[in-house]
């Protein structure tokens, strides 16, 4: 029964990832930058796979700007820098336009709204508008990192070298730490993706290094997005 019970518990956990748009759309995320990872920008199956799985996530984001749109006028943590306030703030409002503007690609990708010139203007505003995003979470993510090792070298010096690790304190900063690293890493690619998809380098980007970077980052998004694992219960 033990063996049976751990199957449930791994099972309502896969349930639960599935059951979120944005796990969903990350898998769709994965397959898109996968397939031109193979296709490297040239006709073919995989180019087919490429182009209709990234007009089928932009259905996943209709009105997902109202998120960023929220967190740009909701009041900051306390105790958070201006610096890092004003670079938040701005991350929200480019993500927002971004996610805002995406909606109206849509629309003439599937060819509801007609004008072809204008939907591709749209897009690559809004694909700079993206990259503006990752540049500014790439700053939030460096000031807090700072600001965390800062906290936890104040703490290293109250506790004793021995200690640190059974301290919860400590370990809960240890851990967002860990978390603000990867969040550092994946806005880090996904800057070099918006690059590629821009073609502003395109002898260094090239489809393939673009589809190889979006890939990464799509998995790291997954990953994110994992649920944590029930704690054991203890007898």
């Amino acid at each position: 029964m033990s063996g049976l019970d751990a199957a449930r518990a791994e099972l309502a956990l896969a349930v639960l990832y599935l059951n979120k748009a944005e796990a969903r759309d990350k898998i769709c995320r994965a397959i898109q930058y996968g397939s031109k990872f193979l296709s490297n920008g040239e006709p073919g199956t995989a180019q087919n796979v490429d182009k209709t799985t990234s007009l089928a996530r932009k259905v996943f984001r209709l009105f997902k700007f109202i998120n960023d749109l929220h967190g740009l006028i909701s009041p900051s943590a306390p105790g958070t820098p201006l610096p890092l306030i004003l670079l938040g703030k701005s991350k929200n409002a480019l993500l927002s336009t971004f996610l805002f503007l995406d909606q109206f690609v849509w629309l003439g990708r599937t060819g509801i709204y007609k004008n072809k010139e204008r939907t591709e203007l749209l897009g690559r505003i809004s694909l700079f508008c993206w990259m503006g995003s990752s540049i500014c979470t790439t700053l939030v993510e460096v000031g807090e990192l700072g600001r965390l090792s800062a906290s936890m070298k104040k703490l290293e010096k109250e506790l004793k070298n021995s200690e640190k690790y059974k301290n919860e304190q400590y370990q809960s900063k240890l851990q967002k730490s860990n978390e603000r690293s990867l969040a550092l890493i994946k806005a880090g690619i996904d800057i070099v993706v918006a690059v590629g998809l821009l073609q502003l380098a395109p002898k260094k980007v090239t489809p393939r290094v673009t589809g190889a970077f979006g890939f990464v980052s799509s998995l790291i998004s997954c990953y994110q997005l994992l649920p944590a694992p029930p704690k054991a219960k203890t007898s």
